[in-house]
């Protein structure tokens, strides 16, 4: 980033204690790819069968990825998935499908920070 003229140390320095990390702060700004949020939830998405509000709900998760790379489970409770659901994902999905959703969002960001 520095060679490219992007930044120079100390920025990137900045960017990196502001994001937790400098794999977090670079995926903040490429995201995600489509495919790989796909496949992410891929596994949530195949064992069980799904309603359309719910397929919608998850396709609003990998959007979000898509574009902002990571995402925090607090974001479930928030505009626009409480637009298809009020309780976010609590008023789609059982408790140990919540959890498995959370834990698909933490296993992202887990790869994002060890990058």
């Amino acid at each position: 980033m520095a060679e490219s003229g992007v930044g120079g140390a100390e920025e990137i320095t900045q960017a990196k204690t502001e994001s937790n990390g400098l794999g977090l702060f670079v995926r903040s700004l490429v995201g995600l790819d489509r495919g790989a949020a796909k496949t992410a939830l891929a596994g949530f998405l195949d064992r069980k069968p799904l309603g359309a509000n719910q397929i919608e709900f998850v396709g609003l998760i990998v959007d979000h990825l898509t574009e902002h790379g990571v995402m925090p489970a607090s974001l479930l409770y928030e505009s626009p998935f409480t637009d298809v659901s009020p309780r976010g994902p609590d008023g789609l999905f059982s408790l140990t499908q919540v959890e498995e959703l959370i834990e698909v969002l933490d296993r992202l960001r887990g790869t994002a920070i060890a990058a």
